[in-house]
């Protein structure tokens, strides 16, 4: 055991020199770099690895090499106040062997960056003082250049004629963008954007002004759908969900956007997206009636969930 707490002090010592800020000075922070290193005990710095981890696993190693046991839903907060902050630091890297892969992904994964590599492996020996002073002079190059790599992979959406916006790579972005690009372009033209949500930011885009003038107030806290437009021409509002793992507009979630959007000037149009009918398929019997459904691999047709408003013959293509 004192062999197990010296070693946490020691990479306690470390994320205090590489100047993470207090909130990561702690013992969670501590373990999840020398999980990232997979330096258990018995190791000395200089045999400091790379493996591939995501939250669980380094939760799990944790728990077998150092006792240090944490409940399933402490994951955000490894998530969150840990490894978000190494990643921002140039610390560690992101899904370094897919960078494509969406950010709620649940194969996501970390990895000690290559330079941090090299640098620990020198921690108590007679070079560690001078490696660190030039790990810190170079920091804020390698920061973002590693930002720039990220936003790279980003997916960018036309959201009007002279402005775009970029999303976390991902089905779900891919699909967001078909809803603001193509089934916004067919079935609500000339609409306005008003809210985009994002994996890796809730409020990517928000058109707060419009929706207020709609008599909307939306409290941050309320679960928003996927996308928001605003069709003038109608005066509907349209809440657009966009499926790719998680469900659509069900009894349930048609009441919470009733209920969070019941002050709207406009009438409120519920729609569900899907990227194709195999995914529909799936959830087809929790569609709520009074509903529509777009599939973007068919996205000239719409598809009305409660026929009797247009019941009636069709002319011959």
């Amino acid at each position: 055991m004192p062999k197990k707490k010296s070693r946490l002090n020691e990479a306690l010592q470390i994320l205090i020199s590489l100047g993470l800020p207090r909130a990561q000075q702690n013992d969670r922070s501590a373990v999840s770099l020398l999980a990232l290193l997979d330096l258990s005990p018995r190791k000395a710095w200089p045999d400091a690895a790379n493996p591939l981890m995501g939250i669980t696993p380094i939760m799990d190693w944790a728990r077998e090499n150092y006792r240090m046991d944490y409940t399933p839903n402490t994951r955000e907060t490894f998530r969150r106040q840990t490894m978000h902050q190494f990643v921002e630091a140039g610390i560690a890297l992101y899904n370094p062997d897919n960078p494509d892969r969406a950010v709620n992904s649940p194969r996501a994964v970390y990895q000690i960056a290559p330079s941090t590599l090299l640098l620990l492996r020198t921690f108590g020996t007679s070079k560690w003082n001078e490696r660190v002073k030039t790990y810190l002079a170079q920091k804020g190059t390698l920061t973002a250049m590693y930002a720039k790599e990220r936003k790279q992979n980003r997916i960018p959406v036309q959201v009007a004629r002279d402005k775009k916006i970029l999303l976390s790579p991902g089905e779900h972005s891919e699909l967001i963008r078909a809803i603001i690009e193509d089934f916004a372009s067919r079935f609500a033209p000339g609409s306005d954007l008003v809210y985009v949500g994002d994996t890796g930011n809730k409020w990517s885009y928000f058109d707060a002004p419009l929706l207020a003038k709609l008599g909307v107030e939306v409290d941050t806290h309320g679960k928003m759908p996927d996308v928001v437009l605003y069709y003038a021409e109608k005066k509907w509002l349209l809440l657009v969900e966009s499926v790719t793992s998680h469900g659509p507009v069900d009894a349930k979630r048609h009441n919470e956007l009733a209920q969070l959007f019941d002050s709207s000037k406009a009438g409120l149009v519920y729609v569900t997206a899907f990227p194709d009918r195999t995914v529909m398929g799936r959830y087809l019997g929790e569609i709520a009636w009074e509903t529509e459904v777009w599939v973007a691999d068919t996205p000239s047709h719409l598809i009305h969930f409660n026929g009797v408003r247009f019941l009636g013959p069709h002319p011959a293509p």
